[in-house]
């Protein structure tokens, strides 16, 4: 794709990288066919390959307008269409580098006031555990249409209180000790259970995906740093790696060393921390002559892949394949690769879509009678819980490590 950046930015590492990715695009459209929201909406301009268009218009100096945005705001950031490009095409970074100059350009109306909530609420866990807490606690008065919204609280189990050699990090996330407070303890056991050790960092923060997909990087820059200060002293002590468990999370993690790329202070710390980022089924894996079913769990599930696991990490099938070899029976689930609809908070800014995707979501993860529907990211789950007739769990809640000496 020919590209005529504008002179302002194309001196900049914004507009250098977005003319890299552009000029890697060959029209080819070949992305169109995995797009949910082309599919769903049969605009081209709701398709990668549109929104491309739309993106290389505003770095070519063309002023951004409310359509450019509205067709931005559409995509859900899947990246299904990374997994489909036969040039590898970095959409994800580009609709980044596209967001941040619209969102300049734009005065959002009254949208805006609950996209500046959302990225004030949701990366402060106190505050919004708190607020959730008391959505809990009067969920019975709250009317039916809306209880799904509140999920009912889940007693966590212990966090393990025993010592090993082997250690690791854990990003306990933002939001997911409120909404799951069950998943990161139990990954804790597991660990425990394999004789690695989890050291707690209560000074992390929001991994910085919530800013980076609304328009604000810097934003966003200031959670990544907060993180790698929090992280650093354990990784020079020894960490072995940083367990990300939200497969949304790990994605934003293991991009920490491009987002500090240019940062004096910070570009050999992020280096390092995106090096040792790993989801739990990249350790599993190495684990795995040392792991089992939990006893009593559905063995009949179905598991619903996010999309930041297999489009965003590349790591799709690591964990259907893992289950099955740990004795669990996979129902079949047709279009694996479409998104649930969750995607972060586009299905709080864009619910209608995100109800059509769900939907589709759950017609087909239910198709094959499951007992349990198993997934790996606290959005996935939650937005899926809302209106699901069968559980949704967090795969790791379904295998248990076998006893090793400490």
């Amino acid at each position: 794709m020919q590209t005529w950046i504008d002179p302002s930015l194309k001196d900049t590492s914004q507009g250098q990288e977005a003319d890299r990715i552009l000029r890697s695009c060959t029209h080819c459209g070949f992305c169109l066919a995995t797009c949910p929201t082309y599919q769903l909406l049969g605009n081209e301009l709701d398709s990668p390959r549109g929104r491309i268009y739309l993106m290389k218009q505003v770095l070519e100096g063309k002023p951004a307008t409310r359509t450019t945005q509205l067709h931005l705001d559409r995509c859900l950031t899947c990246r299904a269409c990374e997994t489909t490009c036969p040039s590898g095409v970095e959409y994800g970074k580009l609709v980044d580098i596209g967001r941040e100059l619209v969102e300049e350009q734009v005065q959002r109306d009254s949208g805006g006031l609950t996209r500046w909530a959302l990225r004030t609420l949701l990366p402060r866990r106190w505050l919004f555990g708190s607020l959730l807490r008391v959505g809990q606690a009067v969920r019975p008065l709250v009317p039916k249409p809306l209880k799904g919204k509140v999920p009912i609280r889940r007693t966590p189990p212990p966090w393990p209180d025993t010592h090993h050699d082997r250690k690791v990090l854990l990003l306990e996330g933002c939001v997911q000790p409120a909404l799951e407070p069950t998943i990161n303890p139990i990954t804790a056991r597991v660990l425990d259970q394999l004789g690695i050790g989890v050291i707690r960092t209560p000074a992390t923060v929001c991994c910085g995906a919530i800013s980076q997909h609304l328009g604000h990087p810097q934003e966003a820059l200031a959670h990544v740093k907060s993180n790698i200060d929090a992280w650093w002293p354990h990784i020079e002590a020894g960490a072995e790696a940083i367990v990300v468990n939200a497969s949304g999370c790990g994605v934003q993690v293991k991009d920490y060393a491009h987002l500090l790329r240019e940062d004096p202070d910070y570009a050999g710390k992020a280096a390092r921390i995106t090096e040792l980022t790993v989801d739990p089924v990249e350790l599993l894996l190495q684990e795995e002559e040392h792991l089992q079913p939990v006893p009593g769990t559905p063995r009949k599930i179905a598991f619903q892949s996010p999309c930041t696991l297999q489009h965003g990490q590349k790591l799709g099938g690591r964990v259907e394949a893992l289950l099955t070899r740990l004795g669990f029976e996979l129902t079949p689930v047709a279009d694996a690769h479409l998104c649930c609809g969750s995607a972060g908070t586009y299905s709080v800014l864009q619910p209608k879509l995100a109800k059509q995707l769900r939907d589709n979501k759950l017609r087909t993860l239910q198709s094959g009678r499951p007992d349990l529907i198993a997934t790996a990211n606290i959005g996935c789950l939650t937005h899926l819980n809302e209106v699901s007739s069968v559980p949704v769990r967090h795969w790791l809640e379904l295998v248990a490590g076998k006893e090793v000496a400490p």
